[in-house]
């Protein structure tokens, strides 16, 4: 965004999407031969999760083959046993949606017995071409700052294009991103209308995000894809964890977690609590009414009825406050260029944000045989964002409430046959938005307090069907159609084909990928009435519909594996029509979703893992270089009238850089283990800068000054039931103004230091 009359709402650290249909399931496929390469029937095929008990066997058939379907994503373990032959195992990692192939070659069992487990393959699978990245709950805990309630680090230290700005979770230069929990979507159409977390980080047990490339039977948010697997119990015995955290700013985030297993069913439930005098990212170097507190509750159940019948129901309640800071000082270059800009200056205003939110999903997992999955998904989701401004805010009081429920149900069918694997189903959901008042009015001349209100119903429907054609073991072709339907007080329908291709090099083993797509994206159902209204038109806007945002997407990319090494990099370009945004209302700090024309973001990145370097750790390292740009005219929301040729604040043609547009960013960090049941973990955060909204003084140019941060978290375990950890976030506290895009406040910081300590420990019951 280039114009400064764009005010956010404050953004959102989690941003949600309104189509989507996935699975956090893949499969095991192998094969078992002699040294003849006969095929051996009959060996125990076992099938083990790392980080837990969750466990699966099975006998290997006539020609030596064995399948586990219905497989969760995360790391495993696969245990060969036969009769006259040697115990051998085999690491391998678990997506969404593919199915690694294993071949075991057995050598005759000799004197001296000991099991073989070979390394992780870092072969690159070719039955996707989507760019992924995979935690654990390990790598959550131990990563500097990512196990904190408000906190993105799990996210943007290991993956490309992504970072925080004005309290907003960026990725591959747009901010409409899409959560999954246990595959299944948590629809939130209000894009920037939340800033509390969907989930709390200390209840993941793996988190995979995807940029890009997405197959048919996922949704439509074209920047990023997170499918969280959960804690599920598997991986405790009726224990508990109490978590208990203190540090600077009076920040606390404590939890208490319990679960356990039995060999049909899990469960997990946890209770948690946050509060902190820092919260979003202030105007000024200083922290002022920025205090931040949450609570809530989530919960999971898991029982397999039967070898072919699994339940799965995943339930949440919070409640996050912010306040909202602001600049005190009514000199200061920020307020000041607030105030030229027709905008309020943030001085006088005491404004804060309560935001509850609750889901519940439920997962019928039926498999037919080792081919052919069905996955049945009903959901439902409450969220609400109350903005309030201070009784004594100076010169304009301005509050809005905004409640939401939404009902639906997606439905996938996965088939494997000869060469192809086949993903088809139907995901649809009802929208109901009621509460939706406003009310803006200065001081000390206010009006009649007469809310303005309205309630609105919508509906999303889509049909999906993917085909991964296996040519040969080295070449997939990938084919989707997905048709979606949109309802509300407009009606849009959108036809997105999908095509893309991975092929491994022989004997190099680089995978290199292809695709091309389409998506759409329903709009907000925001309307204007009343209040709003004239107050848009006092400040000489108008309104329009809002349509659905039309994304192109390419992309290329290669996957390089050397001696346990992993080097991926790949180049995209994304190309949008209606391009969703946010401006301001005149003298109001209340946001209006927008759609700019057209925006164009392309970008290069590169990811670097590295094998287990000495027995002790390992090495990540994620790099970007992006371009995002956007031209006018602005088509729907909050717009210039036809009768007024040039609007207060309106941005003039042609392209440019929007707000959050980085051209560098770079993350590098390394985890290690150290002796003694220790362990260290790092991370160096570098950015370039961003879009200069007001060149000049005290930063010339088009883009603010480069930044860099360092964080360390080190820690200790003790008995196996205690564990103590020290965190530093920023640890040398270098300060700098992130962004000047008048958001909440005015400017951003970026985060000030934050030292925290941690305890654990773990009890039975």
């Amino acid at each position: 965004m280039r114009s400064t009359r764009i005010f956010f709402l404050g953004g959102g650290l989690f941003l949600l999407a309104v189509t989507v249909s996935a699975t956090i399931f893949g499969s095991v496929r192998g094969i078992i031969h002699d040294p003849q390469h006969r095929p051996i029937q009959g060996a125990q095929v076992t099938l083990k999760a790392q980080n837990s008990d969750w466990t699966q066997s099975q006998n290997s058939r006539d020609s030596g083959t064995f399948e586990f379907s219905s497989v969760p994503i995360g790391n495993y373990t696969v245990t060969v046993t036969a009769k006259g032959f040697q115990e051998v195992g085999h690491a391998v990692i678990v997506q969404s949606d593919t199915s690694p192939v294993l071949h075991f070659e057995l050598t005759i069992a000799g004197a001296r017995e000991s099991v073989t487990v070979s390394e992780i393959p870092v072969e690159a699978t070719t039955e996707s071409v989507t760019p992924t990245t995979m935690l654990n709950r390990i790598d959550i805990q131990q990563t500097p700052g990512a196990d904190r309630t408000n906190g993105m680090e799990m996210i943007t230290d290991y993956v490309p294009d992504a970072y925080v700005t004005h309290d907003m979770l960026h990725m591959r230069g747009g901010h409409q991103v899409e959560w999954l929990i246990d595959g299944v979507p948590i629809p939130n159409t209000n894009i920037a209308n939340n800033v509390g977390p969907q989930i709390s980080p200390k209840d993941i047990d793996y988190l995979e995000v995807q940029r890009g490339s997405y197959d048919a039977d996922y949704g439509d948010r074209t920047y990023g894809i997170f499918n969280v697997v959960p804690r599920t119990g598997f991986e405790r015995d009726r224990e508990c964890d109490l978590v208990i955290a203190a540090g600077n700013f009076y920040q606390t985030d404590n939890q208490i977690s319990c679960g356990g297993h039995t060999a049909r069913s899990a469960y997990y439930a946890s209770l948690n609590g946050n509060r902190s005098n820092y919260g979003l990212q202030p105007p000024i170097s200083q922290v002022v009414h920025d205090a931040a507190n949450g609570y809530g509750g989530f919960a999971s159940y898991i029982f397999n009825s039967d070898p072919k019948n699994q339940f799965r129901v995943v339930g949440s309640l919070r409640q996050d406050y912010f306040q909202i800071p602001f600049d005190p000082n009514p000199n200061s270059i920020g307020n000041q260029q607030l105030a030229q800009g027709g905008n309020t200056p943030s001085y006088g205003l005491r404004d804060g944000e309560r935001e509850p939110d609750g889901y519940v999903t439920f997962s019928w997992i039926h498999t037919f045989d080792p081919n052919t999955l069905l996955t049945v998904s009903p959901f439902y989701h409450y969220n609400g964002a109350d903005y309030q401004g201070g009784p004594n805010d100076v010169p304009v009081i301005s509050s809005v409430t905004q409640t939401a429920q939404y009902a639906g149900a997606q439905v996938a069918l996965n088939a494997n046959f000869w060469r192809n694997d086949i993903q088809a189903g139907t995901y649809g959901f009802f929208q109901h938005q009621y509460n939706h008042f406003f009310n803006n009015y200065t001081v000390p001349n206010s009006p009649p307090n007469v809310l303005s209100s309205i309630g609105l119903n919508s509906g999303v429907a889509a049909f999906f069907i993917n085909d991964k054609f296996k040519v040969t073991p080295w070449l997939t072709l990938i084919a989707g159609l997905r048709e979606t339907a949109f309802s509300a007080t407009i009606s849009e329908h959108a036809t997105d084909p999908r095509l893309g291709a991975a092929i491994r090099i022989p004997h190099l083993n680089w995978t290199f990928r292809g695709f091309y797509g389409y998506f759409y994206q329903a709009p907000p159902l925001s309307t204007a009435t009343n209040q709003l209204q004239n107050l848009a038109a006092n400040q000489g806007f108008g309104f329009a519909p809002l349509n659905g945002e039309r994304d192109i997407e390419w992309q290329f990319g290669v996957t390089i594996p050397l001696k346990g090494w992993t080097l991926d990099a790949d180049n995209f370009e994304t190309r949008a029509h209606n391009w969703l945004d946010h401006n301001n209302i005149g003298e109001s700090n209340i946001f209006w979703p927008i759609t700019w024309s057209y925006a164009q973001i392309q970008g290069w990145e590169l990811t670097l893992r590295s094998p287990n370097l000495w027995h002790r750790g390992q090495l990540h390292l994620a790099y970007a270089n992006q371009f995002a740009q956007a031209t006018s005219p602005i088509t729907g929301g909050l717009i210039c009238p036809a009768t007024m040729p040039i609007c207060p604040g309106y941005p003039p043609p042609g392209f440019g850089p929007v707000d959050h547009d980085q051209r560098n960013t770079l993350n590098v960090g390394f985890n290690e283990s150290l002796p003694w049941h220790a362990y260290a973990a790092t991370n160096v955060y570098y950015g370039s800068g961003f879009h200069n909204a007001f060149p000049g003084e005290p930063y010339p140019g088009d883009y603010l000054p480069g930044h860099t941060t360092f964080d360390l978290s080190v820690g200790k375990s003790f008995a196996e039931k205690y564990s103590v950890s020290v965190t530093a976030v920023n640890v040398a506290n270098r300060r700098v103004e992130l962004d000047n895009s008048l958001t909440f406040g005015g400017f951003h910081w970026n985060d000030p230091r934050q030292i925290y300590a941690e305890f654990r420990y773990r009890f039975h019951y």
